[in-house]
Order: C-alpha cells, then sequence, then structure tokens
C-alpha cells in the first residue's frame, strides 16, 4: 500500500467506451490487494457512484466544476481521501465533455487540472489499430496543461492487437499503455432507459466481480498505474457539526435512490439526524421534514400505490403544513398519478395536482440554476443553487393556483422557466440539486 494517499482520474475518450467497466475493476482489484478505496465521480451522474459504493463500501462523491466551485470540489476530495489508499476519479462522458463546446467547465479534464491529478485515458480500441496513436496523440496536444499519464484499452481482441497498440503510442505519445481489457460479454452491465440499471438492483454479484478484477488483474500492469498517481492535495479541514436541530426522514429504497453524498453531510452539518425509510414498505417515521430524493419510481408504481398507508401520512404531513422537499422521482410520488412503463397510471400522494406520464417518452438533460423567486424552505427569495434535470417523464398541466418559486435558467433556452412547486410547505421540483452549490440551502433546510 503507498505510504499516503494516491490519486489518479480514469478518463474517456467519448461516452460508452467502458469508463465505469474499467473504474470497477480497478477498484476491485486494489481492493483484493488490500487497498482502502474511495471512488469519486465528475459530473451530475448518481448511478455510477452507487457502483463504486457497492465495490468499496464507501460513498462515492460527485465531483463537478459548474455546480460546485474549485475550493468545493478540493474539499470533498481531500476530506474524503485522506482516510484511503488510493482515490481513483471516474470521468463523465468524453475527457474535455461538459457544460459547453467553448469551456471545460464541468469536464473531467477540468476537474483533473484542478486536483493536479495524473488521467489514465480509457480509448475503445475494438475498431482501432494504429490509428489508436492518433487519437492519443490528439488527446495530448489538445490540452497540453492536461497530465495524460496513462491509457487503458478496452475491447481488445487479443495478445496481438494489444501489441499493435502499444506500438502505436511508442515514439508518438507520452502517455503510458497500461494494458487492456478484452472483449468479454459476461463484463457487460445492464442498461434501461435512464443509463445503467442501479447497483442496488443488479447487487454486483461476486461472480461480476471475480471476473472483472481478474481479467484487470491480468491484462492491466497495477503497480505501473499505482507509480505514476498523484499525491492527494491539501488536508481538509475539520468537519464543523452543530448539535441535532431536527429529524429528517430521507425515501431510500429501489425507488428513491439518487441523493447527493454531499447533500446528506451538509444537512448533518447543519443538525438533522436523517431516518431512511421506504416508501415501498415502511411506514412514516416520526419526523420533523421529508427530503424525497430521485430513482425511479415510475418502475415500482404499483408498489407506491399498493402502501397507501405511507401515502395517507405523507399526504397528512403535507396537510400539516410539514416542511418537504422533493426533486424528480420525489415530484412523482407527490403528484396526483404516475404512469407506469406499461402505460397504466397508478394513485400517487395527491399534493400536486397534476398527471404524470412516461409517454411519449422525452429525455430531458440540462444543467440548471435556480434562482427561488419567493421565500422557499430551502432558503429566502433571491437565493440561488445549481444542479441538474435527468427524466423522461413528462409532468402533466399544473394549474395556475400552485405557486411557482424557482426560476430555472439552462443554457438551451433563453429567459428563466418558472417552476418549483410550492404548496403548503412542500416544495416540488424535476431539479436535482446540489447542495454544495450553495450550502445555505442545507442550513435553510434544517432551520424549517
Amino acid at each position: 500500500m503507498p505510504d499516503s494517499a494516491r490519486v489518479l482520474v480514469i478518463a474517456g475518450v467519448s461516452s460508452g467506451v467502458g469508463k465505469t467497466t474499467i473504474t470497477l475493476g480497478l477498484l476491485e482489484a486494489f481492493r483484493r490487494r488490500g487497498f482502502t478505496m474511495q471512488a469519486f465521480k465528475v459530473g451530475p451522474d448518481f448511478i455510477d457512484p452507487g457502483f463504486h459504493a457497492a465495490i468499496t463500501g464507501r460513498a462515492s462523491y460527485n465531483l463537478d466544476g459548474w455546480m460546485c466551485p474549485r475550493e468545493r470540489v478540493l474539499e470533498t476530495v481531500a476530506r474524503h481521501a485522506a482516510r484511503a489508499d488510493l482515490a481513483l476519479v471516474e470521468g463523465v462522458m468524453g475527457c474535455f465533455d461538459g457544460y459547453e463546446g467553448r469551456s471545460e467547465a464541468g469536464s473531467t479534464a477540468q476537474v483533473a487540472k484542478w486536483l493536479g491529478a495524473p488521467v489514465a485515458l480509457v480509448v475503445d480500441a475494438s475498431t482501432l489499430a494504429r490509428s489508436a496513436g492518433a487519437v492519443v496523440l490528439g488527446f495530448e496536444r489538445f490540452d497540453p496543461d492536461l497530465n495524460l499519464a496513462a491509457v487503458i484499452f478496452n475491447r481488445v481482441a487479443g495478445e496481438a492487437h494489444a501489441e499493435w497498440l502499444r506500438e502505436a503510442l511508442a515514439g508518438a505519445c507520452r502517455a503510458a499503455p497500461v494494458g487492456f481489457l478484452p472483449s468479454l460479454p459476461d463484463l457487460a452491465l445492464p442498461e434501461r432507459h435512464l443509463g445503467l440499471a442501479t447497483a442496488v438492483e443488479t447487487g454486483l454479484t461476486p461472480e461480476f466481480r471475480d471476473t472483472l478484477a481478474e481479467a484487470i488483474e491480468r491484462h492491466v500492469d497495477l503497480d505501473r498505474l499505482l507509480s505514476l498517481s498523484g499525491s492527494v492535495g491539501a488536508t481538509a479541514r475539520p468537519a464543523a457539526r452543530q448539535a441535532r436541530r431536527a429529524r429528517i426522514g430521507v425515501a431510500y429504497d429501489a425507488a428513491f435512490q439518487f441523493y447527493y453524498p454531499e447533500n446528506f453531510d451538509l444537512l448533518r452539518a447543519a443538525g438533522a439526524e436523517l431516518v431512511f425509510w421506504s416508501p415501498l414498505a415502511d411506514a412514516l417515521p416520526d419526523v420533523d421534514g421529508l427530503y424525497l430524493g430521485g430513482g425511479y419510481p415510475e418502475l415500482h408504481a404499483r408498489r407506491l400505490r399498493d402502501n397507501a398507508a405511507a401515502r395517507d401520512e405523507v399526504r397528512r404531513f403535507a396537510t400539516a403544513n410539514r416542511p418537504i422537499y422533493a426533486e424528480c422521482g420525489g415530484l412523482m410520488y407527490l403528484a396526483e398519478s404516475l404512469e407506469d412503463l406499461d402505460g397504466v397510471a397508478h394513485p400517487m400522494v395527491g399534493i400536486l395536482p397534476a398527471r404524470v406520464r412516461m409517454r411519449p417518452r422525452r429525455l430531458t438533460l440540462a444543467y440548471s440554476e435556480v434562482e427561488f423567486a419567493a421565500d422557499t424552505p430551502l432558503g429566502p427569495a433571491g437565493a440561488t443553487a445549481r444542479g441538474h434535470e435527468f427524466h423522461y417523464s413528462t409532468l402533466a398541466e399544473v394549474p395556475e393556483t400552485i405557486r411557482r418559486v424557482y426560476r430555472v435558467r439552462q443554457r438551451h433556452r433563453s429567459g428563466a422557466a418558472l417552476e418549483g412547486y410550492l404548496v403548503g410547505r412542500a416544495l416540488m421540483s424535476y431539479v436535482h440539486l446540489h447542495f454544495g452549490s450553495a450550502p445555505s440551502v442545507a442550513e435553510a433546510f434544517v432551520t424549517a
């Protein structure tokens, strides 16, 4: 094991090259060597961090240079990597892809440069041989300030193919080829309409983990990769935590599992005791407020409908003017009804008098900046926070009598859209907010 915490960024040439598979394999292979591993994920994604945590046994934190400032990203890595031997940061999309085409905001490259961390580039070699050298050289020259230290080839046909790929880099590229992963159908992760199926559902079986780790151990030079890693930066400040001020019920089960761990940390630091419960199976616990995050409620609409007692308790909780914050899947649960993937509508809590439909299926995917247009349980009018939307469902027309307390700005549209539905003290939105973009949000919710 290394003498101090090390860090390495796993970037990709593009989406779909196998970053997640290789990151999981490296996490498992180093874990089998006795390393304490800490994973991070660049970007707003919830699913990959769930897979990371299933292997490491530790929460995987999102590092997003658009949603959160540089100081917050560095603090997050320093705090959570300090108790690990090696931190692996899985990138997002292609290495330079992020918020827009004109800047590196929100990209893997931005986070790697902030951390001063070396990068291992994953290249899908299934249709490449010598041309792989041109691809890697292009990435090196596109941004010379990025420390592109290593290359891992994926979907390689065999040793002869791997040798051609190594030869293509020799003498032309600075980055060292440290190994490859062969084309193995057993290593495919299951997918669905919003991307990969979640770790909660697939479970990452021991057989899958063994197969993946053994392939990595056989074909990747782990010692060389470790030698190319960098040191974690500045030591984090001790986390201050207020005395307990409130109990917050957090919906957490197969239907609701998309949360930023940093949101939980900030709520606890503000004095919250978090009580995790399942709207699929449990009664509502004795709490002062509710946090209903995202997930796949459309896949579990029948079970949510069947737990009528919980739906009634949540409705009474809202009617009693208790504070609720619901985002995306939480909004769907608090709506009048939710359509499943078969087109069957199921009654939900009914706080928001509008139906949620899954057809026609339409993807909404966008970074979002939110300004509160009125006082909310998350903060006063004029406060701002950042997050993102990622959903296929569509909310039917919401009556004009329902207050809209968000002004949401997104890059692809001009002006601000009115969203953020406030009924009593229940705040519902499709936007997943990252509390690290505005820590006062957590403080405000605990105070509420």
